[in-house]
């Protein structure tokens, strides 16, 4: 299983692209859509236990760090799992939702559900697209 990789891509994509483009965006009267496009790179990772996972990643763009995004993942049978991502970028935070294909590494069905501070009341959807073994190229939308 490619599960860091899928981990990163889907965690990385939410919360690094919004880092680097999230606070002109929430400043920004009335309700306004932006997309962040950003490189998820994977850091390290765990197995909590046999059904659950856990991944940190560095988030770039344009070859600087823009923040940190955490992953956890839920198997749920032998090809699927859900999981969660926390981005940590300047002006808070940024949560999302995705599914993974245990079997292909694909993400999909990726939601932005949320955030704190700057992106608190954020929607969204994100998806993510591996480059390599540890690297994975995130394009988030959102609706402040």
């Amino acid at each position: 299983m490619k599960i860091r990789t899928f981990i990163a891509a889907a965690l990385g994509a939410i919360l690094v692209a919004a880092g680097a483009f999230l606070l002109p965006a929430v400043a920004s009267a009335g309700t306004a859509t932006h997309t962040l496009s950003f490189l998820s790179v994977e850091k390290g990772s765990v197995a909590l236990s046999k059904t659950m996972l856990a991944q940190q990643d560095t988030d770039t763009s344009k070859g600087k760090v823009i923040g940190y995004d955490e992953l956890y993942l839920a198997i749920t049978s032998n090809t699927t799992a859900n999981g969660w991502v926390t981005l940590d970028v300047d002006g808070g935070f940024i949560y999302g939702t995705f599914s993974v294909n245990l079997k292909t590494g694909a993400i999909t069905n990726g939601k932005v559900t949320g955030g704190a501070r700057a992106f608190k009341g954020i929607t969204g959807t994100f998806t993510a697209k591996d480059v390599s073994s540890t690297k994975t190229a995130i394009v988030l939308t959102y609706h402040s």
